[in-house]
């Protein structure tokens, strides 16, 4: 991959990462000023809970995505991003734009993938 389309897929993740760190941290603000509020009734109560249990789990996915993200400015800097950690060929440059954070090539993510689906099937059907 040549120079100016690796600094273009760092601003786009750096541009990416920005954006997450800003919205965590507004969240995190909101949830902690709903925390202070006192509700008496239960059902409004378990509504504020199941509403900050779903941020929460949102939260979650979106940390992991930053660390997916600071791992794929790494393989920039260390000039290994877009080579596929399974096979070492190139991943296709459609598979980068769609998710820049992938780490595999369309064949050997599909291959892992059918891989976990057999793990999953025989799991839930054991001999």
């Amino acid at each position: 991959m040549n120079k100016r389309k690796k600094e273009l897929y760092r601003k786009v993740l750096k541009d990416r990462l920005e954006e997450l760190v800003n919205r965590a941290g507004s969240e995190v603000g909101r949830m902690s000023k709903s925390a202070k509020e006192h509700l008496p009734d239960p059902n409004d109560r378990a509504s504020l809970e199941s509403e900050r249990n779903f941020l929460l789990r949102i939260r979650d996915r979106e940390r992991k995505l930053i660390l997916k993200i600071q791992e794929a400015l790494e393989r920039i800097d260390q000039d290994q991003f877009g080579i596929c950690e399974v096979c070492g060929e190139p991943i296709e440059e459609k598979r980068l734009k769609a998710r820049p954070v992938t780490t595999m090539c369309f064949e050997c993510k599909s291959e892992a993938e059918a891989r976990e689906k057999r793990s999953a099937r025989a799991a839930r059907h054991p001999s």
